[in-house]
Formats: C-alpha cells, structure tokens, sequence
C-alpha cells in the first residue's frame, strides 16, 4: 500500500518495545530506521547463539528487526545532534520513537520541543518503564512482577511465574502501533503532529480488565489459578494416553453435549448441570475427567469434542505450531544475502498488503551500521573525507 510506503520512521531504539513496534511498522512498508549508539549499539545484538558467525549479528537480536535499516550515531555529542536534525528534516521523517529514559530526552537533543522545531507536524513517541517524569529502569519481569500478572500466572499452591512471552514489551509495542495510527490519522485531518508518552507498566495494567473490576469493586480474592479458570468449568489440561489437551468448556449447553456421549456419560450428574456446581466441585470434577481423558489418545478426543463443537486442542510445541496449516501459510521469512543465512519468522498479527506485494519475504536485519553510507553519504550528502572524519571522532 503506497500509503505506508510513503511514511518514514526514525528510531533511537534497543531491546524489545521500541525494536518489536517498529518491526510491526516495517511490516507495513514504511521506511524504518534503527540508531544506535557507535559503540555500545542495541545490546540485544549481543544476546543468543552468534549463528553468523560474527559480531552484533545474534540470533535473539535477528527475531524482531527484519525490513530496517541501521544508522550508527552518537546523539550526545553536539555534532551527532546536527546530523540528527538533519536526518528529520532531509528524510522528512513522520515518526521518531524511543524508548530511552526521559532524562536523555534533551541531553541527546531528541525531545518532543527540539524535534518539532526541525519538522512542526513530527509524531513523537516516547516509550518509558513508568511515565516521562519517571527514569526507574524497567525490564519486562519486573513489570511483570509489578503489574500483577505473576501474581495471576502459575498454580494455585506454587510461586508466582512469568509468562511465556514479554506481554509488557510487546503489549506496549501493540497499544503503540494504535496510538500511532490516530496520530497519523490526526495528522491526516488537521496537519498537526503529536507528542505521545507510553508507559509500559500503564500499558500493562490496562491488561487486567477482570481482576480489577472484580477486585475492587466486589471484593473479589482473584490469585493464581494453574491451567484452570476462575468462572468456567470444566477448563483446564488434561492428560491423555499420549500427551496433553486443553478442553474448554464455556457454557451448561456444551456440558450438556459433553455428558450425553458415552465417554463422559458417567458425570452427568445433577449437581454438575450448571456451572456454578462445576465450579463449586472442580478438583473433584477435574480428576474424574483426567481419569477418562488419559485411557484416550490426544487425536481420539480432539475428534470427539470437535464433532460436537467443544473447543479442545492439543497442546503443542513451537515447531508444532509453525507447521499448523494457517500458521504456514502466514509465515514470513528473511534471507541473509551475505552468507545465505535463512530465518523463519512469526506470523503477523494480520496480513498487509505489502507483506503480500513483498511475497512474505522482508530483508534481513541490518548489521550495526549497514546504512551509513547509504544515508549520510548518499542521501545527506557528506563525502568519504567527512564520513571517515564522523567515524573517528566516535560520532557515528
């Protein structure tokens, strides 16, 4: 879509919020640019196997950063910031993000009021842990920790855990993209640019609709649950003569279809018709039905439960996933035109058209600084002389 093609991002960004949103940018076709520090760069870079076999290229790093580019620029010094001023105002730049501290805002010239200057209708936004009059450093279990989502994550006797996937990086990522898009709308309708703060750990609460509307409003005790469900049941994991399956019952209806089969027929009990004496027995429930499901096979019950419309799944692994027929066929993928190196990459959210114009295929990632000469030599002009000087005095 010529829209987002046309629509350039600009991005001093590191570890997962900022580099997670930008990637869902590039996914758009927009024209993302990463910068980083010329010495100490993302440290994501550093992290995983060095499956290139060279430096800032590993393999955590090359997840989330498909379809960029990368500049390297030393945004506190005096010179860097006149390179960065004149990156906004030659690339025409619409979108600036970073998920520095606020602190650095002004200190390495990137805050809302100095970037206005240079381009008045910019879309600022600042990702931060905790809010703009906050520099508490904030890494994605400790917002975890703090917003209460290990508090509702393990089993009911255990430890609080995390979950699986950094939900407060990339939730924010998410919440980010739609704070960007009204912008860009706005801007589309009144030609006005926008300053937005986001901050992760407000990001995350706004995740716990029910445990505080329950909570507060009704004295709810709402903790850590395991595999099972505070208001339904029978929901939980169960086992099986080979494996695991999730089953999920939603409503006293599919119960109902549940009991009438002659596998369960042995609870169809009066006490379980409605779900609050489900709920009102479910470690007792939850054993007579894992006493049936595991004299079955995984592939046995899916078929019975999807014949009367219960939702039930087995419960797979990562490479179990990717091979699902509409995960597949979403997938997209990147290839290292230097060493042929291909990788795998998740699915998007939903399918863009220029995901579909580009084939699923986006670039690779960019190595540390892979656009420098691109950029300052060929777009903003600085010669060989200029360039070589920049690189040593540490500005880029």
């Amino acid at each position: 879509m010529e829209l987002f093609k046309n629509l350039t991002v600009l991005s001093l960004e590191q570890a997962t919020v900022a580099p997670y949103l930008t990637y869902r940018l590039a996914q758009d076709g927009m024209n993302v640019i990463r910068l980083e520090h010329p010495v100490y760069g993302d440290p994501n870079r550093f992290i995983g196997e060095n499956v290139l076999d060279e430096k800032r290229m590993n393999s955590y790093f090359l997840c989330i950063n498909s379809g960029k580019k990368a500049l390297s620029l030393n945004m506190a010094d005096p010179q860097g910031q006149e390179i960065f001023k004149k990156l906004i105002k030659e690339l025409d730049v619409d979108i600036f993000i970073t998920n520095q501290l606020p602190k650095n805002y002004e200190k390495l010239g990137m805050a809302y009021e100095i970037i206005k200057e240079v381009k008045p209708d910019i879309i600022w936004l600042g990702l931060t842990g905790f809010g703009p009059d906050s520099n508490e450093g904030a890494y994605d279990p400790i917002l975890q920790a703090r917003s209460g989502l290990m508090e509702l994550t393990g089993e009911a006797d255990g430890e609080p855990q995390v979950l699986g996937i950094p939900l407060p990086d990339m939730g924010t990522s998410e919440h980010g993209y739609g704070l960007l898009m009204k912008a860009l709308f706005k801007r589309a309708v009144t030609g006005e640019g926008t300053r937005i703060d986001l901050s992760m750990f407000e990001s995350t609460v706004s995740w716990l609709t029910v445990p505080i509307a329950l909570s507060k409003s009704f004295g709810a005790n709402i903790s850590r649950r395991g595999n099972t469900h505070e208001f339904f049941s029978p929901v939980s994991v169960y086992k099986t003569s080979n494996g695991f399956v999730y089953l999920a019952v939603g409503n006293d209806r599919q119960w109902e279809s549940v009991v009438s089969q002659d596998m369960f027929k042995s609870l169809a009990k009066e006490e379980y018709k409605k779900n609050k004496g489900r709920i009102t027995d479910v470690v007792n429930l939850n054993k007579a039905i894992n006493a049936i499901t595991e004299k079955h096979t995984s592939e046995e019950l899916i078929e019975l439960f999807n014949s009367i419309t219960v939702p039930i799944s087995k419960i797979k692994n990562v490479n179990e996933v990717v091979e699902d027929p509409l995960v597949a066929r979403r997938i997209l993928t990147c290839k290292d035109p230097k060493t042929g190196t291909k990788v795998t990459l998740a699915p998007p959210p939903n399918m863009t058209p220029f995901l579909e114009e580009c084939d699923q295929k986006l670039s690779f990632p960019p190595r540390f600084g892979e656009q420098n000469q691109e950029i300052y030599g060929n777009l903003l002009g600085y010669d060989e002389a200029t360039l070589s000087e920049f690189k040593e005095k540490g500005i880029i």
